[in-house]
């Protein structure tokens, strides 16, 4: 059986993921601190690089 850890506070999840509903979390707790640092912009997601408009484009 795999070994499971709370994300954000480490807490052991032992058992199967469907006795958490918070699942990957370990509480409600847990899973509003997430949403937070998401609404903090402590997570984001990648953009992709802006195009170098400082040289001009190849014509072939």
């Amino acid at each position: 059986m795999n070994r499971v850890q709370c994300s954000i506070c480490g807490a052991a999840m032992p058992g199967n993921w469907q006795d958490y509903p918070d699942y990957p979390f370990c509480s409600r707790r847990c899973r509003l601190a997430d949403l937070g640092r998401w609404f903090g912009e402590e997570y984001r997601v990648p953009d992709a690089a802006p195009p170098d408009l400082s040289t001009p484009p190849d014509d072939e």
